[in-house]
């Protein structure tokens, strides 16, 4: 949605300059096409608005992936090259798509191709080209950028949303490798670093797909936090752990032949108030405070004592919709340190979810 927004703001701001310059004309001087506001605005803002969300389709989903490992010049050459490509289809598209509304005819009128090109070589044509090709590096930046920061991170720092302190009812999911120092006394650490990179890497599509957000990584630990409207919708916060356990069986056989081991993992989860806010001057960094975090760690922490994958606590739980796809069970009660409340403990047992 983002890339998609990114687009549309340049596509308008377009539209609304080439009709400052144009005024009340209706014939562009360069090409002789007949021009009109109305439909250049929603010609420019409906494609640009598709365009960035095809744009970042094709980074979440394919490019991505293929050049996570890439240095970052190569990087843009290779995704730049390819998206100026995209973009002469795309102005193609768009300009046929406008005379033919003009001319009122088919896509293959000779008069809709004549002025397609008489477009096409003008230095009009190419302008836009250029001007898109500032739009494509705006996104190519933000994608990188938030590659490195967790997204939704850069758009918080962007709109000022935690410059000062604010309560916040998230809830966490710490997210633990079984064994890890078994496994790295095994393989050696640096192959374990590539095992953490991919095993890392596998859970991508699972954390975007339910609007989660990379709190941190600490070692072979992740923790995932989600607004508390998003990670109840649909039980985005569950379906996350199922997604993730899905995309490493779907990769066991890679994990077996480049490592000879595939990584298993538990989990625990927890809802509750948080503070969080900006810190750091060198560098600066979005941070959560509050009991949640260390009880949700507690949670984690259980799971070896009961042999369960994922414990949720009874707070988390009262919270989600429930239903016969995921069955629990209360396997007893967590005393922390300094409070007289006891928190439930609940297995979940996901056997029905997996694919």
């Amino acid at each position: 949605m983002s890339f998609g927004l990114i687009w549309l703001v340049f596509g308008l701001a377009y539209s609304f300059v080439e009709y400052g310059i144009m005024g009340r004309e209706t014939i562009y001087p360069a090409t002789g096409n007949k021009y009109n506001f109305q439909s250049t605005l929603l010609y420019a803002g409906f494609g640009s608005f598709l365009m960035g969300l095809l744009q970042g389709w094709i980074e979440v989903i394919w490019l991505r992936k293929r050049f996570e490992n890439k240095p970052f010049w190569l990087k843009i050459i290779v995704k730049g090259s390819f998206y100026v490509t995209l973009i002469i289809f795309f102005l193609t598209f768009v300009a046929i798509a406008t005379n033919m509304e003009h001319l009122n005819s088919g896509p293959f009128d000779p008069a809709v191709l004549d002025s397609l090109y008489r477009f096409i070589r003008r230095f009009s044509f190419w302008s836009i080209i250029i001007y898109v090709s500032l739009i494509l590096g705006v996104s190519l930046f933000y994608s990188e950028v938030s590659e490195y920061l967790g997204f939704g991170v850069l758009r918080n720092f962007f709109i000022g949303k935690y410059h000062s302190p604010k309560l916040e009812t998230r809830i966490f999911m710490f997210l633990d490798m079984k064994s890890s120092t078994t496994i790295a006394e095994k393989i050696g650490h640096k192959k374990f670093f590539d095992l953490l990179k991919d095993y890392y890497a596998d859970m991508t599509n699972a954390i975007l797909e339910t609007s989660g957000q990379i709190y941190q990584y600490v070692g072979d630990e992740i923790v995932i936090s989600w607004n508390k409207n998003e990670g109840l919708y649909k039980n985005n916060c569950l379906q996350c752990f199922v997604k993730i356990l899905n995309a490493i069986t779907e990769n066991k056989e890679s994990y077996l032949e480049k490592f000879g081991v595939i990584p298993e993992f538990k989990a625990g989860y927890h809802i509750g108030e948080v503070t969080s806010g900006e810190i750091g001057i060198l560098k600066k960094d979005i941070i959560y405070t509050g009991d949640v975090l260390n009880t949700t760690a507690r949670l984690q922490a259980q799971c070896n004592r009961y042999n369960a994958k994922a414990l949720i606590s009874g707070q988390l739980l009262e919270e989600l919709q429930m239903d016969d796809s995921i069955s629990y069970s209360k396997i007893g009660e967590l005393a922390l340190r300094g409070k007289s409340e006891l928190i439930s403990l609940y297995s979940l047992d996901f056997q029905d979810l997996l694919s």
